[in-house]
Parts: structure tokens; sequence; C-alpha cells
């Protein structure tokens, strides 16, 4: 198991997704206390898709993350670099057009998408840079993107408790209801040393993408990214 720096090795990243798939879904609402369904929600609304519009969801793992553009009219790719998360998600959606794809090297033209998304995984990419350059190359002129991430609290207090749990509750838990629970040791650890809500604004405005603006969700837990082309 790779440690969670940030240049973490893709092979190592994408075996761990891989073995966490059955049960990934099922562990994430049980880790964040249900608050996951609220976010993809709150992800839903910042992008805005509208009927007929081409959206890219990056690191959809197994596809709980595209149904709702789905459901609202959009023409949803869901790429994930992870076949087994692939595998689970063709199952469960087979209407879905899932793609395997690198978030470095994206198998999609120029200018594809109308908006492009990625929760919870730009920080799982080797190099979120080139990744956000990549997603910025997809988007037609205009298009948006909302990256939805684990961001970091704003009140201190609660911040020292978040970290606590992250490094001390988190692992005992997964391994109750995850199929693969030394991952989440990877996944805490990463979500610790990931950029704070400004410093990633400035990563997304650096590969190009303009205006870009944030919201916090849970106070801080998780943040919201907004940009346009």
């Amino acid at each position: 198991m790779a440690r969670a720096e940030l240049d973490k090795q893709p092979t190592d990243v994408r075996r761990m997704f891989d073995a966490v798939a059955r049960r990934y879904d099922v562990t994430n609402d049980v880790l964040s206390l249900g608050q996951d369904r609220r976010w993809r929600r709150d992800v839903i609304a910042a992008v805005d898709p509208q009927p007929g519009e081409r959206v890219l969801d990056l690191a959809a793992g197994t596809g709980t993350s595209s149904q709702p553009f789905a459901d609202r009219g959009a023409a949803v790719v869901p790429c994930d670099f992870s076949l087994g998360m692939l595998r689970v998600g063709k199952r469960a959606r087979p209407h879905l057009p899932f793609t395997a794809g690198d978030g470095t090297r994206l198998p999609f033209a120029d200018a594809t998408f109308d908006a492009v998304t990625i929760s919870f995984g730009l920080r799982n990419i080797v190099d979120p840079a080139a990744g956000l350059a990549e997603l910025l190359r997809v988007t037609r002129p205009g298009g948006r993107l909302v990256v939805c991430e684990f961001s970091h609290p704003t009140w201190a207090p609660f911040r020292t408790v978040y970290i606590e749990y992250l490094m001390k509750a988190l692992p005992p838990i997964a391994r109750a209801v995850s199929s693969s629970p030394d991952a989440y040791v990877y996944l805490a650890e990463s979500i610790r040393a990931w950029p704070d809500q400004q410093r990633l604004a400035e990563l997304v405005a650096a590969a190009g993408w303009q205006a870009p603006e944030w919201r916090n969700l849970s106070g801080g837990i998780v943040a919201l990214h907004r940009a346009t082309r």
C-alpha cells in the first residue's frame, strides 16, 4: 500500500480502487455519515446540467455521481481509471456509457463537453495540475468546471477534531464495512495532505480556468470549486 504522498504511483492507486470497488458506495455512505448524498446534490446544482448537454464525470467510480446528470437529461460520460470500479458500475447501471481513462490523458477530443466535473478524485490523480489542464482541453469555450473535493475545515477547533477522526476513527470503521479497509488509511492521509481552498483555487487558475471560486460544504470538510473555460 502506497502512502499518501502527492507523488503517488498511478498503478498503486488504481489497484487500491479496484480492491474497494465492491463496497465502495456503502462504505462512503457510512464514513461520511450520509453527507455524501448531500454533497452529490450540491454538485448537480453547481453544474446545473441542461437537457442535451454533454457532461464528463471524471473519477466517476461506479457511476453513483453520474446517474443524476442522466436523470436531468444530460448526456453524461462516467470516466474512471479503475476497471474494477467500472465493472461494478456497469452491472448496476448498464445504460451509462462507462469509459476507462487516465485523468492526465483523457480519451476525448478537444472541446467535447459543455461541463466537466470531478468529485473526490482530483487528489488521486498523479499530477492534479495536469488533470485540470486536461479537463480544460476537453471542455468547449464557455464551458464549466466543478470540482468537489475534501478540504480544510474553516473553524480551527473543529479542524482538530476532524483530523483526529480521519487518522484514528476512520480506519476502524472502514475495517467493519469496507472490502479493503487498508485503502482507507491512504485516503485519510491523502485528505490531510491536500491543499486548502485558496491553494486549490490557485491551481485551477494556473491550469487556465477563468474566475475560480469556491463554496464550503459541511464547515469546510468539503469544498466546491467552480470555474469556466
